[in-house]
């Protein structure tokens, strides 16, 4: 993540923004007072939340000294009955430095058990988190969901560095440094300033839906609606009143109404049930082009044979809303794996689509169950840009950037 790394810019967003400061239990939190030191110094006012761990390597008069409030620790030995719906509420952004393994895995995993964990969930405020441990735990396989997981949330992570750690050990996992760690708080607070999308209800689509053979058995794909979900997040973020109709039972992002649906046929009727009342629709869902004509009552036995399933087309939800279109911008998405761009365009113009986000879904690092995508915006002027490798929350960013311009340009 890359910040303004002048002081000058960085002062000139940080200046008057109240920072919760979470510090975890980790050899690190000693970098935590010098962070505390820059940000305050940058004119930011700073509330330091210190978990019981974190008091073993760290004092709490330092940050007392330092900060611009007194250290909070604990959710009841404070004079406010709810100090972590009042931490959350205040806060412009929170930092957690360092962020250890136990803190990624109960914010990814929703459990508050402490002040630092219930101000995060409390909080609608853009949170970024430092992680720092062992190489060994950094790459362990639950650290990396947990920390995939925030992402797709909408969290902002600072990867930790390469470098010395406890014990004399060399490896990933080292806590960024105090001034890496400013200039991503100020470029998280100066993006949070965008919000080009207050007043706009948007709709957007996500996962793959599932078409049922029998009760048990149904046609799917791969999609596992992380594009949508992020489309969601970032729309919320910019001011976005949002409604997200997905197949995924994914917990739901601050600000966010979510729609649950499984099949395209309800897809469909949630989607095009709102249409009227919405002024954009993103339909980043993979909906299954075909279904069983009549499926099974009961499970289908294998001793009773290969079963003949007939398919039927399922409604063109995308094709619906370009005839229905009063207005509204209209967002799809073509998965591709093959001649991407001339499929994307030819679809962008038989369904009356605005803006097309088109990707190679059979790359690795860009598919279907990665957290990052390189897509190829189409839209009806004709214009092209090609994207680099993003993560989807970082390309979501890039979509509703085209549909704000979009949306300017229809106003005018």
């Amino acid at each position: 993540m890359d910040g303004d790394t002048s002081e000058l810019g960085q002062h000139s967003i940080l200046a008057g923004r109240t920072i919760v400061l979470g510090v975890t239990g980790g050899i690190a939190a000693y970098k935590a007072v010098e962070l505390c030191r820059r940000l305050v110094d940058l004119g930011a006012h700073v509330i330091p939340v210190l978990t019981a761990d974190a008091t073993r390597f760290v004092g709490e008069a330092t940050f007392s000294a330092l900060a611009s409030e007194r250290v909070r620790t604990s959710l009841f030995d404070d004079a406010d009955p709810i100090p972590h719906t009042r931490l959350g509420q205040s806060a412009d952004l929170v930092i957690v430095a360092p962020a250890t393994a136990k803190l990624l895995g109960k914010y990814a995993s929703g459990i508050s058990d402490d002040l630092l964990t219930a101000t995060l969930l409390a909080t609608r405020s853009p949170v970024l988190v430092a992680p720092a441990m062992h190489a060994e735990m950094w790459e362990h396989a639950a650290v990396r969901e947990n920390v995939a997981t925030l992402r797709r949330r909408g969290v902002n992570i600072v990867e930790p560095d390469l470098g010395r750690l406890a014990g004399g050990d060399v490896g990933a996992g080292r806590l960024a440094e105090p001034e890496r760690i400013v200039a991503a708080a100020a470029s998280v607070l100066g993006g949070s300033t965008r919000r080009e999308l207050v007043g706009v209800r948007v709709l957007v689509t996500a996962g793959g839906t599932r078409e049922p053979i029998d009760p048990v058995r149904f046609i799917g794909n791969r999609s596992s609606g992380k594009m949508g979900h992020a489309l969601a997040v970032v729309a919320a973020a910019r001011g976005a009143s949002t409604i997200l109709v997905t197949t995924q039972r994914q917990a739901p992002a601050p600000g966010v109404e979510v729609v649950a649906v499984d099949t395209a046929e309800e897809m469909a009727d949630a989607v095009l049930g709102r249409y009227a009342d919405v002024d954009v629709v993103v339909m980043a869902a993979a909906v299954a082009d075909f279904r069983p004509k009549l499926p099974a009552v009961e499970k289908l036995k294998k001793r009773e044979g290969i079963p003949e399933i007939v398919l039927e087309p399922t409604p063109d939800i995308l094709a619906a809303l370009g005839e229905r279109k009063r207005g509204q911008i209209l967002v799809g998405f073509a998965a591709e794996t093959e001649r991407v761009r001339e499929h994307a365009a030819e679809k962008l113009a038989a369904k009356q689509v605005d803006l097309m986000v088109a990707n190679d879904v059979s790359a690795p690092d860009a598919g279907f169950e990665v957290d990052t995508n390189r897509a190829v915006l189409l839209d009806s002027s004709g214009a092209l840009e090609e994207l680099p490798l993003l993560t989807k929350v970082d390309l979501a960013g890039a979509v509703w950037d085209r549909v704000a311009g979009l949306l300017k340009r229809g106003s005018s």
